[in-house]
């Protein structure tokens, strides 16, 4: 079995404590990509050595350690393509990061086509750039393109092909964002609100889907267990039901061309009406994790409400402190999980209003945005205009007030 030597950088601003999650993070990826992690290398610096990211001191432990043909280097961090290619010759073994090895195993996770299309763009957004001028350490990364050693010409070909394949791939992901609309438009149609399960990776999200829906999920103590979204229906009290989303978890460190090669998964959060950010309530950064998961959403211009959830309070020694309006759950024994449906419930009642509207011929486009984004609950045509009723969200319905019609 393949060995992997992890190697990091401790910059001025971290703490030991964030070290050694991180480095334990990537040992996770590591072992569910399949391999025996055997080191771990650190070196303080106040910043990354262009040419190598470590210094050579530690390249040549890191090496030291490296005791057959069968080892993997890992860094904790993307790396530049010059500094990949540097390694690995010094080295004289493959070289990963951070990057390619949560696309790997993106690739091994991905189960829908949608998803597999995500994962291979990536794959090659990834790729494309490490094609210049390092042939040797190309042929190291496995990525299947060209032999040890290319040439110039043969580069050149396969980044034409590669570009050619983006191309197409994007193509495929446009339809399918195209399709995803439609889907998300007939939900909107319907009146049913959608809420949308986000966090870090590993946080419970999909033991949370599953508890709170009564429908399977696939739940395993792994990093990136889920990656293709889920729809189910929710009660959420007897009289009320919505839809509910898993989603992808994110993570610190996430590459760039993962969010982007994801976007039309994530659409599903922009598309939601309420968040649920779920955090492993057990886990020493907790907070950090937070964060990282809030510059995700910002980062794909996400402004939707949230309701913090801290799952796993069963493995909590003592008590935790939370903000006003945060839950506490456990997915695993069902503690407080009735909670979740009443803040949910309380929030879609004082976030949607019943109003009855008479709107003018000229003002039909008016219409048309309520049953996009409210539920009709009855229409009449009249020989001034339209009467509706319907439940919409206070900020539509301050939109609407000239057209109420008062009881």
């Amino acid at each position: 079995m393949t060995k992997a030597v992890l190697a990091g950088l401790q910059l001025p601003h971290q703490s030991d404590l964030e070290i050694e999650d991180n480095l334990a993070e990537l040992a996770q990826l590591a072992e569910d990509a399949g391999l025996v992690v055997t080191a771990h290398i650190v070196q303080r610096r106040g910043k990354p050595v262009p040419a190598t990211y470590v210094g050579l001191g530690k390249l040549d432990e890191i090496k030291s350690l490296l005791d057959g043909d069968d080892y993997i280097i890992i860094f904790d961090d993307e790396l530049t393509p010059a500094q990949q290619g540097n390694c690995s010759e010094f080295l004289d073994a493959p070289v990963l990061d951070r990057s390619q090895l949560i696309l790997d195993i993106f690739a091994r996770r991905a189960w829908t086509k949608e998803g597999k299309i995500q994962v291979e763009l990536a794959q090659l957004k990834y790729l494309l750039p490490r094609l210049a001028g390092h042939g040797t350490a190309l042929s190291r990364l496995g990525g299947g393109i060209g032999t040890r050693g290319p040439g110039e010409t043969k580069l050149e070909t396969d980044r034409r092909r590669i570009r050619k394949r983006i191309a197409d791939l994007e193509a495929e992901l446009d339809f399918v964002r195209k399709v995803r609309q439609l889907q998300m438009s007939g939900r909107k149609r319907s009146g049913v609100p959608l809420v949308t399960l986000v966090g870090y990776t590993n946080a419970g999200k999909s033991a949370l889907f599953s508890a709170l829906t009564d429908a399977p999920a696939f739940v395993e103590d792994q990093l990136f267990a889920t990656l293709d979204p889920l729809i189910r229906k929710w009660q959420i009290s007897e009289s009320e039901w919505v839809y509910l989303s898993d989603t992808v978890g994110f993570m610190r460190k996430l590459p760039h061309t993962v969010i982007a090669a994801f976007r039309a998964t994530l659409e599903e959060v922009l598309a939601a009406d309420l968040l649920l950010h779920v955090l492993d309530a057990s886990h020493p950064l907790v907070e950090q994790q937070k964060t990282a998961v809030d510059e995700v959403l910002r980062e794909i211009g996400c402004d939707t409400p949230i309701i913090s959830v801290y799952n796993k309070i069963d493995k909590v020694c003592g008590p935790l402190i939370t903000g006003p309006g945060d839950l506490q759950v456990s997915a695993l024994t069902k503690a407080n999980l009735e909670s979740v449906g009443i803040a949910v419930s309380r929030f879609f009642a004082s976030h949607f209003v019943v109003r009855r509207y008479l709107l003018p011929f000229d003002q039909l486009a008016l219409l048309s945005v309520i049953h996009e984004q409210g539920e009709v609950f009855d229409e009449q045509y009249q020989a001034d205009g339209v009467l509706v009723e319907a439940k919409i969200k206070k900020t539509l319905a301050n939109r609407l007030n000239q057209y109420e019609v008062k009881p």
